[in-house]
C-alpha cells in the first residue's frame, strides 16, 4: 500500500514537471516546437483523476486498519473518471509518438530540445518528452498489479477484502475497456480517411490478391441483391444506418438550398435599380422607392447575409464534412461483412481472414456504440440551423416592416379594413399576375419570331451566292439554332441564310429538308426553317403609334417600349449603305427627321433600354433615333440624291 501511495505521488509530480516547467521551456525556442499543444492532449483530466486519488488517501493516515477500506472505496468511486480520461489519452498517444518523431527527423532542432528537457528536470535522466508522457499509458497497466499484489498478502478474513478484490477487479475490467477503446479507434482512424485518389494511383494499387477480393465481394453482393443468399440481417444496425442516411440527405439538401438561397441573395443586392432613371408615374413612389431599396441594400440585406453565413451556412458546412467520417465506415463496413460472410462458410481461417473476420466484428461493434452518438448529435444540429434561419427571417421580416411603417401610412390603402385591404392585394397580384404572363407569351412568341438584321458582309456575300444559283424564292432564314444530330445534318446558327434545294430527305421524309448553306450541303429540320422576306414599298407602321413628344424636351426619358410592335429590319439585295426607306418626321428633340433614300449611319441599333425597335443614328449632321422598320440597306446604285431641303 505504500508503495502505490508514493509511487502516485512521483508519477503526479514527473507529470507536473513535463505539463509546467518543460513544456513552458520549450515553448520559449526560436521557433516554437509546432503542435507541441497536442503532446499534451488529455493529460489534464490523467492528472486531475492522480490528484483525486491522493487526496482521498491522504484523509485516512496509512497506520490506520481503515486505510485498505480507504483505498479500495477510492478506486471504486473514481473508477468512471479513471476510465473516461485515461480512454482518450492513450487512445491519442500514437499521435503523441508520431509528433515526437517528426521532430526527431530536424536533428538540430532535436538536439536543442533535448538540452531544454535535461536542463528543466536535471535530477531525472530523460531524453525526451516520452519519457513523461508514457508514464500514464503504464499507470493505468499497474494498477491492477498493484492491488492484486496487495490481495495477496492480505488475510481473506480481513474486512475489506470483498472489497479489495472488487477494487482489483474493476482495475482489470477498465483496462480491457480502455484496450477494446482503443483497438476501436485505431480502426476508425483507419477507415474513415477520405483518399482522393487518381487513375494512375488506383492501378498501381491493383494486383492479383486486391482483384480477387473485390471480385469475391461484387460476387456476393449481387447474390444478395438476386436473393441467391439470404443477406446477414440486423434490424437495430439497420435502422441507424437507414437513419443516417436519411439524415445526410436532408443536411446535403439544406446546405445546397442555403448556399443558392446566398447567390441569390448576393445577385439581388448586386442591382441597383434605384440608381436609374426610373418610369413610375408618381415622383413620391419613386422617392420612396430609392429610398426603400437604399436601405435593403445598404444596410438590412448585409446584416442578414452576414448573420445567416455566421449561424447558418457555415456550421452547416462543417456538419457536411463531419459526415465523410461515418460515410466511409458504413461503406467499409458493408465490404467487411461481405468479406465474413464469405469466411463463414470456411470450416477453418487462416491469420489474415481471422484478422478480417475481426475487422468486421470491430466495426460493427463500434458503429452500434457510436452512430447513434452521432445521429442525436447531427440531428440536433440541423434543427439548430433550421431554428436559426427561421428566427433569421423572421428579424428579416420585422426589419423590413420596421422600414416601411413610416411609408405605408402615405399609400391609399393605409385607411382601408382588412378585408378591403386583401381583397384589393387578391385583385392586384392578379392583375399583375396576367400582365405578367402575357408578357412572357409576348416574349416567347418574339424569341421564337425569326430576327431579320443587318447582315454582316460574309453573309451578304453568301445571300448573293444562293440568290444567283437558286433565285430569291428559294431563300430562308434559320429561326433558332440548330445542332446536327445525324448523319449529313447541318449545324447552323439562328438568323443564317440558306437555299432550300429539296422538301424533304432521301427517304421522304419532309421534316428534313436538303439545303444549301453556300458550301456545305446538308439536312435542317423543316419547322426551323422561314421564307426570307423581300423589302416591301409600304411604310411600316411606327413601333410607337401612341408617342407624344414629352413636355419636358430632353430633360425627360422618351418611352419607346411597345410588346404590340416586332422590329424588323428587311434586306433584299446585297448592299452597301444603309439609307432611309421611308419619310420620317421627328416628333420630340430626341428623333431626327428623315426623307426616303437619304443615306445614314447607323450609331446603336438599339435605344438606351437595349429596345431595338429604335435606333440612333446620324443623317445630316444630326444625331437621334428613328424606328429601326424605316432604315434599310441599298445598292450604291439605288440610292437617291441627297434631299436639297430641310423640313421647317
Amino acid at each position: 500500500m505504500e508503495e502505490l501511495v508514493s509511487t502516485e505521488r512521483s508519477y503526479l509530480r514527473h507529470l507536473q514537471l513535463a505539463t509546467g516547467t518543460i513544456r513552458g521551456n520549450l515553448q520559449k525556442l526560436q521557433p516554437a516546437p509546432a503542435n507541441l499543444e497536442a503532446m499534451f492532449l488529455h493529460i489534464e483530466g490523467v492528472m486531475d483523476v492522480s490528484r483525486s486519488l491522493l487526496s482521498r488517501l491522504d484523509q485516512t493516515p496509512s497506520s490506520d486498519p481503515k486505510f485498505l477500506h480507504s483505498l479500495c472505496d477510492a478506486f471504486l468511486c473514481l473508477a468512471a473518471d479513471m476510465e473516461m480520461a485515461y480512454k482518450e489519452y492513450l487512445a491519442n498517444y500514437n499521435n503523441i509518438t508520431a509528433q515526437e518523431n517528426s521532430y526527431k527527423q530536424k536533428e538540430a532542432f532535436w538536439n536543442e530540445m533535448v538540452k531544454v528537457i535535461k536542463s528543466s528536470a536535471p535530477e531525472v535522466n530523460a531524453t525526451s518528452l516520452t519519457f513523461f508522457l508514457v508514464m500514464p499509458v503504464q499507470r493505468i497497466a499497474r494498477y491492477p498489479m498493484l492491488l492484486q499484489t496487495i490481495r495477496k498478502h492480505t488475510d481473506p478474513q480481513h474486512p475489506a477484502y470483498s472489497v479489495l478484490e472488487e477494487a482489483a477487479r474493476a482495475t482489470v475490467e477498465i483496462n480491457c475497456r480502455i484496450n477494446e477503446y482503443k483497438r476501436f479507434r485505431e480502426v476508425a482512424d483507419k477507415y474513415k480517411k477520405s483518399e482522393v485518389l487518381t487513375m494512375k494511383d488506383m492501378i498501381n494499387r491493383l494486383n492479383g490478391h486486391s482483384i480477387a477480393k473485390k471480385t469475391a465481394r461484387l460476387s456476393q453482393l449481387i447474390k444478395h441483391e438476386t436473393g441467391m443468399v439470404p443477406k446477414l440481417k440486423d434490424e437495430e444496425f439497420d435502422a441507424l444506418e437507414g437513419f443516417f442516411y436519411v439524415l445526410e440527405k436532408g443536411i446535403m439538401d439544406l446546405h445546397k438550398n442555403v448556399a443558392a438561397y446566398l447567390g441569390h441573395l448576393q445577385k439581388f443586392t448586386e442591382c441597383r435599380p434605384e440608381e436609374q432613371d426610373l418610369d413610375i408615374d408618381s415622383e413620391k413612389s419613386a422617392v420612396f422607392y430609392k429610398e426603400i431599396s437604399t436601405a435593403l441594400r445598404q444596410w438590412i440585406y448585409p446584416v442578414f447575409e452576414r448573420r445567416l453565413n455566421a449561424l447558418v451556412f457555415r456550421p452547416l458546412c462543417a456538419l457536411r464534412d463531419l459526415l465523410a467520417g461515418p460515410r466511409n465506415l458504413l461503406r467499409k463496413r458493408l465490404h467487411k461483412l461481405l468479406d465474413y460472410e464469405l469466411l463463414e462458410e470456411k470450416a477453418s481461417l487462416s491469420y489474415e481472414e481471422q484478422a478480417a473476420a475481426g475487422d468486421y466484428r470491430t466495426l460493427h461493434a463500434l458503429l452500434l456504440a457510436e452512430l447513434p452518438l452521432f445521429n442525436s448529435a447531427a440531428l440536433q444540429l440541423l434543427w439548430g440551423a433550421l431554428g436559426a434561419f427561421s428566427r433569421l427571417l423572421r428579424d428579416l421580416a420585422s426589419d423590413v416592416e420596421q422600414l416601411c411603417a413610416g411609408y405605408t401610412q402615405q399609400l391609399p390603402h393605409s385607411s382601408m379594413e382588412p378585408s378591403a385591404f386583401w381583397e384589393w392585394a387578391d385583385g392586384s397580384v392578379l392583375e399583375g399576375a396576367k400582365r405578367l404572363e402575357s408578357l412572357c407569351r409576348s416574349m416567347e412568341e418574339e424569341m421564337n419570331a425569326p430576327i431579320v438584321q443587318p447582315l454582316s458582309p460574309a453573309s451578304q456575300k453568301r445571300l448573293k451566292s444562293l440568290t444567283e444559283k437558286h433565285g430569291s424564292g428559294k431563300i430562308y432564314q434559320l429561326s433558332s439554332h440548330v445542332v446536327g444530330s445525324r448523319d449529313l445534318d447541318l449545324s447552323l446558327q439562328r438568323g443564317e441564310l440558306v437555299a432550300v434545294l429539296s422538301e424533304m430527305d432521301t427517304r421522304g421524309d419532309r421534316r428534313r429538308w436538303l439545303v444549301d448553306a453556300g458550301g456545305p450541303r446538308g439536312y435542317a429540320p423543316s419547322s426551323k426553317l422561314v421564307r426570307y422576306h423581300q423589302v416591301t414599298f409600304d411604310p411600316p407602321p411606327s413601333p410607337s403609334p401612341h408617342f407624344t413628344a414629352p413636355p419636358g424636351g430632353a430633360e425627360n426619358r422618351r418611352h419607346s417600349y411597345t410588346p404590340e410592335a416586332r422590329p424588323r429590319l428587311a434586306m433584299a439585295l446585297p448592299c452597301f449603305q444603309v439609307c432611309a426607306g421611308y419619310d420620317f418626321r421627328a416628333r420630340s428633340s430626341h428623333e431626327v427627321t428623315l426623307r426616303a433614300g437619304e443615306p445614314v449611319r447607323v450609331l446603336e441599333p438599339h435605344d438606351k433600354r437595349g429596345n431595338p425597335e429604335w435606333s440612333l443614328v446620324e443623317a445630316h449632321g444630326q444625331r437621334g433615333y428613328v424606328p429601326s422598320n424605316y432604315l434599310t440597306v441599298l445598292p450604291s446604285n439605288y440610292l437617291a440624291p441627297p434631299p436639297s431641303s430641310s423640313y421647317r
